[in-house]
């Protein structure tokens, strides 16, 4: 079972790698320090609303998609599509996340 905090961080770590993002631009872009940063993406901390609602307006996401399908149940992909791929393609470098567009784009020109 994960912690809120393990689960908020991971989100935030997702959307952070989506956005190509490092630690210290995020933090900057927060103003908040690069080192707090990664203790929350690890869930090392737990953050305060204000600090959470911050780095949702650096990355420019609704502060309730952190917080949404939010379960302290064994949540190893978030519920909502969108967020599982967001998480899936976190990992991957640009050139990758490229070809999985082109991919997607693709799969979405035949349904028509």
């Amino acid at each position: 079972m994960e912690s809120i905090s393990v689960i908020i961080g991971s989100r935030i770590r997702s959307y952070r790698k989506s956005q190509n993002l490092s630690q210290e631009k995020l933090a900057e872009m927060a103003e908040i320090h690069p080192t707090y940063l990664g203790q929350l993406e690890r869930g090392e901390k737990s953050p305060t609303i204000e600090i959470i609602n911050k780095i949702a307006n650096a990355l420019q996401v609704p502060l309730s998609r952190l917080f949404s399908n939010l379960s302290l149940e064994d949540t190893a992909l978030p519920s909502y599509p969108q967020d599982r791929i967001l998480q899936l393609l976190s990992d991957l470098n640009a050139k990758e996340q490229n070809a999985i567009y082109e991919i997607i784009v693709s799969a979405l020109k035949l349904k028509d």
